[in-house]
């Protein structure tokens, strides 16, 4: 039991974060060691924030004070040593770092001194040793010179600075005194702990914090914590520290069913059933929608059954793969509900993707099946020449009246496969997630629920086939009688043409990546017009900023916004935040599980670490698809058993983040290789393996930068011979990958940056990739016609770049453009050219000339503008 007491007096925190601004170090998550020697910080957790001061207390058992005293007697060390080892394990923990640096007063009565400690240890009994070596080998203070201490701004003084706001726990085992958290001024760190003597001898463990930064269920958590952390010390001094877990009961109950998703009752259908029913109830409602042409849900019921059945007549099998290639048009939407309602498994190919990597997916996915729309498909025939096993279907086989048009009635178990996506991978090969139909059912049920989308409801289908959100985006509305806008990828392309088809589309629900986001802002405050029917925009794909959120509001009021996280191995979304308001803290929170969905944060054994601390982000439930397909290995090591759920598959995101006290998850990024550009998922290292493939080429890595307010993008750095035009590097790297995984800087070097181990230093890298290559300075050429100089202003601009670093045969994508940097030209240019011009004249001065071409010509009539979308549609 423990006694809080609450003192008025606040610590003064001079650097916290304005929450107006965002301005600052975030203190929540700022809890890495600093690299100069802080201590290592504990993130926030409160409730409640409120100034001034509180205590807690609590007695430490008899029998752990005497076992305490047995093991520092018989390992020749002091009490403290042992309790001090305790202390860091506790702080290690709470920081999930495995080297901790503790503020610990070392000698009775003395000022906080720096422990650093490393925990990878074999046993409990090597920790306390090691504590007490590290304890006796701490100098003294120097003469002439006082003792660092710790302020109430949480620095030492003097010495090293602590990073940010972020708090600092002191320790003292001794007890005597006031200690440092209880200066007469009423400063002090934000915690501080002690093991004070009490009047009948017993001893206690203290913990003053302030009330800002903790609360007393933190406090209450951290105390038992360290009763844990002994009690398992001294029971079994020879027992690995690691995977002990510090959690008590009621914590790992909390964790594991109380921050799970609602319990959600789905229906004993499967998706393409559901749509079925929607069907026969209203056959003549209208389902899809496409620039001029609608197909009805019968029309489309029709079509998808003709389809399945010229599947089956070919001989598809139950979970048999079915590549589906060919635009996003109607006939798409028919053939992922063909493939479906046959028993096959979907498999979406873009016709734009290279030809090479079409092999790579059909390949590895033992593919049998490909129903291809119509169109340029000279990738698949190049793929498909050395894959004779590979049957071809055109999807007009939905327009012959002579097959039955009649359900096929496949029986489909929900634990049946239902379609792959394919993401990069770090071998150079890319990986296909393999998810089951329960799964698929599960995620379009929290979008139907979340997002509010029944009857009549219009869901924007706007992301390209190869990105998982394409999925939902095309079938949720389809389950409850709304209706879904397929969007064409010119008019992505084009932001206000984008707009013009939310608003005569009359879009209720729209999800876009936040860069995308961040060029309708753009656009909307250049030339403010009302959305009037669109009630919820969701975000995903890349971590969202509160001053996107902030922009939103204050240009789009009474809509809200959901940010939305999950993986492609997790069926797609996993949680939402749903806002009405920009958040208070820096980032923006992931949100809580959807329905039947869990989510644990746990450490490297998959223990769940202590709430509000760090740790990776792994999911359970009926999400959880079955893995890899056709890969063994790399299934292995990403999916598994859930030790707490027994039957239910684990995946590990490689994600970190920490839960926050109103039970949100937080993300605090990455640890691998692993990174999101424009929301697609890209293991750079397989970027790297194809550039090393390019001829000339001597060695080479890619990084993935950045530049504040900006969106990311890829450049790549390589050694030769001598410098390669980079439109061949792109040329050969195009012919290998997908246009979203070619690098936006291709720069040659005489050799690359090293670390002191011999290995490429891609920190150096991403440096460069924001600074100018000598090279290219001594051929710059400023702009030199008013053309010219608004070019480069729009370019300046859209990049981050100052205007002077361009010059006029420089090329866009050369510089760091990206297509949705594109997209802000030509939003600030008053869309004098789009995407597709800048794309065909990359060059400064060439896209000044189209430009100036254009200056005399009438505008086009309107009948062949590119914005000029067929009202008729309602």
């Amino acid at each position: 039991m423990g006694t809080t007491e609450r003192a008025d007096e606040r610590f003064p925190d001079p650097t916290e974060t304005d929450p107006a601004t965002g301005s600052g170090t975030d203190p929540a998550t700022d809890s890495d060691s600093d690299s100069a020697g802080g201590f290592t910080t504990v993130p926030r957790w409160t409730r409640a924030p409120l100034p001034g001061t509180a205590e807690y207390r609590a007695v430490i058992p008899d029998a752990l004070l005497a076992a305490l005293d047995h093991l520092a007697d018989h390992l020749g060390v002091s009490p403290a040593s042992v309790l001090t080892a305790a202390h860091l394990k506790v702080l290690g923990a709470l920081s999930g770092e495995s080297e901790v640096i503790g503020a610990c007063v070392t000698v009775p009565g003395g000022a906080p001194r720096p422990c650093r400690l490393a925990l990878t240890t074999d046993s409990w009994r090597t920790l306390v040793l090691d504590v007490h070596r590290a304890l006796s080998a701490l100098p003294g203070p120097p003469a002439g010179r006082r003792e660092p201490s710790v302020d109430s701004a949480g620095s030492t003084t003097p010495g090293p600075h602590l990073p940010g706001s972020a708090p600092v726990v002191v320790f003292d085992p001794y007890g005597e005194g006031d200690g440092p958290a209880d200066r007469p001024d009423g400063g002090g760190p934000a915690l501080g702990m002690s093991v004070t003597h009490r009047e009948d001898g017993r001893r206690a463990w203290r913990l003053r914090h302030r009330t800002d930064a903790y609360d007393e269920d933190f406090a209450a958590r951290i105390v038992g914590y360290h009763r844990t952390a002994l009690e398992r010390l001294t029971a079994d001094p020879d027992a690995a520290p690691g995977p002990q877990s510090l959690l008590g009961a009621a914590e790992l109950h909390h964790q594991i069913e109380e921050l799970a998703g609602p319990r959600r009752d789905l229906p004993e259908l499967r998706a393409h059933e559901v749509f079925a029913q929607q069907a026969r109830a209203h056959p003549n409602a209208v389902a899809v929608v496409r620039g001029g042409r609608q197909w009805t849900y019968g029309e489309l019921d029709a079509r998808a059954n003709r389809l399945a059945r010229a599947l089956l007549a070919q001989g598809l099998r139950p979970e048999d793969v079915v590549a589906v290639v060919g635009e996003r048009d109607l006939g798409w939407t028919a053939a992922v509900l063909g493939v479906l309602k046959a028993g096959g498994v979907y498999l979406p190919v873009e016709p734009r993707f290279p030809a090479e990597r079409v092999a790579a997916m059909l390949g590895r996915a033992a593919c049998r099946f490909a129903l291809v729309g119509p169109g340029d498909s000279d990738p698949l025939d190049r793929a498909l020449a050395s894959m004779p096993e590979v049957r071809v279907l055109p999807v007009e086989a939905a327009d012959d009246e002579s097959l039955d048009a009649t359900d096929p009635g496949v029986h489909v178990p929900p634990e049946s496969a239902a379609y792959i996506y394919f993401t990069s991978g770090s071998t150079g090969e890319p990986k296909g997630a393999l998810c089951e139909h329960a799964g698929l059912l599960n995620h379009l049920y929290a979008k139907i629920d979340d997002l509010g989308i029944d009857r009549g409801t219009v869901v924007a289908q706007s992301a390209p086939q190869c990105f998982d959100i394409s999925l939902w985006q095309l079938l949720a509305a389809l389950l409850t009688g709304g209706r879904t806008l397929l969007v064409e990828h010119e008019a992505v392309l084009d932001v206000p043409r984008f707009l013009d088809t939310l608003v005569l589309g009359r879009v209720n629900v729209l999800q876009v990546v936040p860069s995308y986001l961040e060029a309708v802002l753009s656009c909307l405050e250049r030339a403010p017009r009302e959305l009037p029917d669109l009630r919820r925009v969701c975000v995903t794909g890349e971590a969202v900023k509160r001053e996107l959120v902030q922009r939103w509001f204050a240009t789009g009021p009474g809509v809200r916004l959901v940010n939305a996280y999950g993986l492609t191995e997790t069926s797609d979304d996993t949680n939402h935040h749903v806002m009405d308001r920009a958040p208070d803290s820096a980032r923006v929170p992931l949100g809580r599980p959807v329905n039947n969905v869990r989510v644990y944060v746990v450490d490297a054994d998959l223990s769940p670490v202590p709430l509000g601390a760090p740790g990776e982000i792994v999911l359970s439930g009926v999400c959880v698809g079955r893995g890899y397909v056709n890969d063994p290995e790399r299934t292995r090591l990403a999916f598994g058993r859930d030790p707490h759920r027994p039957g239910n598959r684990l995946y590990r995101s490689g994600d970190h983040g920490r839960w926050l006290p109103d039970g949100a998850l937080e993300f605090l990024g990455r640890r691998d290789h692993q990174v999101k550009i424009r929301g697609f998922r890209i293991e750079v290292d397989e970027i790297d393996n194809a550039l090393l493939r390019v001829p000339g080429i001597r060695d080479g890595a890619v990084v993935a930068a950045g530049r504040p307010g900006r969106g990311r993008y890829l450049a790549a750095f390589y050694t030769g011979r001598g410098p390669l035009a980079a439109a061949d590097v792109r040329d050969r790297l195009s012919a290998r990958l997908p246009a979203y995984m070619v690098p936006s800087v291709i720069q040659w070097r005489p050799d690359l940056p090293l670390t002191p181990n011999g290995k490429i230093d891609k920190r150096a890298l991403i440096a460069l990739a924001s600074a100018r290559d000598p090279a290219v300075e001594d051929r710059h050429r400023p702009p030199g016609t008013p053309t010219e100089r608004r070019i480069a202003a729009a370019w300046a601009g859209a990049m981050g770049i100052p205007a002077e670093r361009i010059g006029r045969q420089d090329g866009f994508f050369d510089l760091g453009g990206t297509s949705l940097a594109a997209l802000r030209v030509a939003v600030s240019l008053d869309r004098t050219i789009s995407l597709k011009d800048l794309t065909r004249h990359p060059v400064l001065a060439d896209l000044a000339r189209l430009v100036e071409s254009r200056t005399a010509r009438p505008d086009p009539p309107a009948e062949r503008r590119p914005d000029a979308i067929d009202r008729r549609i309602r």
